[in-house]
């Protein structure tokens, strides 16, 4: 099994990380591949960490069709879900000087307000970590779903 940059980057915005699994290519199946793109994706840099981030709209802000389908349990019309998420978005940004990333696939307005305030309270140290998890998470969904 195989993939190519185009759709890696496509998955996750980092040179490294598509350059680490094209490396690998050909995998003998699904799982290889999307094993080789985890572990390729456990560890980032703070330059490939800004990267990836620069290619997520904050919560809320739907960007292209993609993060639609991944926000599609959040509607920022409904009751003061909007507000909350802006005042939230801006609130993550002064503490930690970056977009507050969350895998919002399969999440709720309501689940992922309440992960927005829980993560406000991590030291940078915790964050960092969780959000390069939560990248790593919608890397290897977006890449499961093209293959």
């Amino acid at each position: 099994m195989a993939t190519n940059r185009e759709t890696l980057l496509g998955c996750l915005s980092v040179r490294r990380w598509a350059d680490d699994v094209l490396a690998g290519q050909p995998y003998a199946d699904r799982e290889a591949l999307l094993a080789a793109a985890d572990t390729a994706a456990r560890e980032l840099t703070d330059e490939e960490l800004d990267q990836a981030l620069a290619a997520h709209p904050r919560i809320g802000e739907r960007g292209g069709a993609q993060s639609q389908r991944e926000q599609s349990g959040v509607d920022p019309a409904a009751g003061d879900t909007a507000g909350r998420l802006a005042a939230g978005n801006a609130a993550y940004e002064q503490r930690f000087g970056r977009v507050f990333l969350i895998r919002a696939a399969g999440r709720d307005a309501e689940e992922i307000l309440g992960e927005l305030d829980r993560r406000l309270r991590n030291d940078d140290r915790a964050e960092r970590a969780e959000t390069v998890d939560n990248l790593r998470q919608i890397a290897l969904l977006r890449l499961e779903a093209t293959l």
